[in-house]
């Protein structure tokens, strides 16, 4: 009888992904400050969004790289995935002690920018390598009836550790670290925000390292003719059959259709959720002002609620019977969310819409890759599918940034309107989802 991958215990399932938690850190701050960081050292709002083209762009890149290569690496004890994870958090650490210094070295405006440019580039490109090996850990490691549950605890972690850089500058700020700087200098509050969290990416990383055994390859070829001997009758075969493969990748493109639409949405609501606020609540635009600096701690406070609202509804999507359903109704819950926010001035009322957009964010962690990996189980090319499915994160958000600007001026240069825009790409999404023919629903 051919082997077949165990169930895992729960704490086995938590090791695979526990490093996330560390890597959501850095990626949160990059996500939540970004817009920020930029502005501070000069940016014009209408360019705003062309800043947000680097990372999604670098992701395309690295992931689909790190997928394929990691296939074929196999260095005993640090496995094939471990390496990568581990050069990737390392060079993150170091740019991420960089990147908020742009505006302290002197640098005239346009040269402060530039080097913020090519640190945020080395930054993603180092985090998207260090995040890709955890989600090819899961695929490779975790049976099919295991993949929801290993995904949702990912989920968690990864908002988790998103709650925690989120709120950051916010509780630098409140223990005293200075909150405002020269013009065109990048907050202590900030600066220290990313050199705690480089620390314990670090020390998270090292974690799963030292807890987590990759399976090896002979093993890993008996585990993908088990799956495939099903679909083939008497045929064993460590390869998915010409009809497997047709499945998985319209699988693969109808839920990268509802992809472009959901991180299209996020991409605005990274881009313009500081201004948004800083003008709705605390009627500023002056990018200097202690105003502008405040409201960008509270996109920290708010993205934290998010972060939570996520981590509940990680709780409620496995109890949906209907995978596509939960996908569905998230989404729309998020867009609402979304529309929401322009028209809240209070700060603290500003907590329910975020809270709603993170039932969206849940759910894009989560059932996205569940359906994708459970499409290509068998496969010996399930990193490198997984590197590809990255484009359908990573070529909404380059499009998106790159319409940012002209998008902006045509509604009146008012950022709010961007979030509205936003939900509605969030309900498009959604509506999408019901095309995806997934394994138990046709």
């Amino acid at each position: 009888m051919m082997k077949t991958k165990p169930d895992l215990k729960f704490n086995q399932l938590w090791n695979i992904s526990f490093g996330f938690f560390g890597v959501q850190i850095a990626y949160a701050l990059q996500s939540a400050n970004i817009s920020r960081i930029f502005a501070t050292l000069g940016a014009d709002p209408h360019s705003l969004s062309y800043f947000w083209i680097l990372p999604p762009l670098m992701g395309m890149v690295v992931q689909p790289l790190v997928g394929y290569f990691s296939d074929k690496t196999w260095l005993g004890r640090w496995g094939r995935r471990i390496p990568y994870l581990l050069i990737g958090a390392f060079a993150a650490i170091i740019v991420m002690c960089l990147l908020p210094n742009a505006g302290s070295f002197g640098l005239t405006v346009a040269g402060a920018m530039t080097f913020g440019l090519i640190a945020l580039m080395f930054l993603d490109t180092s985090i998207n390598m260090a995040m890709q090996p955890f989600k090819m850990m899961v695929g490779d490691m975790v049976n099919e009836k295991q993949k929801a549950k290993a995904y949702s605890i990912q989920s968690f972690l990864c908002n988790a550790g998103s709650l925690v850089g989120y709120i950051f500058p916010f509780l630098f700020t409140a223990i005293g670290i200075a909150n405002i700087a020269p013009e065109g200098v990048v907050p202590d509050s900030v600066k220290w925000s990313f050199y705690v969290g480089a620390a314990i990416l670090i020390l998270c990383v090292i974690y799963t390292i030292s807890h987590v055994k990759e399976y090896t390859p002979a093993e890993m070829a008996e585990f993908n003719a088990a799956a495939n001997a099903e679909g083939q009758g008497e045929q064993v075969s460590t390869e998915m059959s010409p009809a497997q493969k047709k499945h998985a990748y319209k699988v693969f493109f109808e839920v990268g259709l509802v992809q472009f639409f959901c991180w299209a949405a996020f991409m605005y609501m990274w881009t313009y959720t500081n201004g948004t606020i800083a003008d709705t609540v605390w009627n500023t635009t002056d990018t200097a002002s202690e105003g502008y600096q405040t409201a960008g701690n509270w996109v920290g406070i708010l993205f934290a609620v998010q972060a939570i609202g996520s981590v509940l509804w990680a709780v409620v999507l496995p109890q949906f019977k209907n995978i596509k359903v939960a996908y569905a109704l998230s989404l729309v819950i998020g867009g609402i969310g979304f529309a929401m926010v322009p028209y809240i001035h209070n700060q603290y009322m500003l907590f329910v819409p975020y809270f709603l957009i993170g039932f969206a964010w849940a759910a894009m962690l989560a059932m996205p890759f569940t359906m994708v990996t459970n499409a290509f189980e068998g496969s010996s090319r399930m990193g490198t599918a997984l590197g590809l499915f990255n484009c359908t994160i990573c070529i909404p958000q380059i499009v998106a940034a790159a319409l940012g600007g002209v998008l902006l001026a045509a509604m009146g240069s008012v950022q709010g309107n961007m979030l509205l825009l936003a939900g509605i790409l969030l309900v498009v999404g959604a509506v999408c989802v019901f095309i995806i023919e997934d394994k138990k629903h046709k």
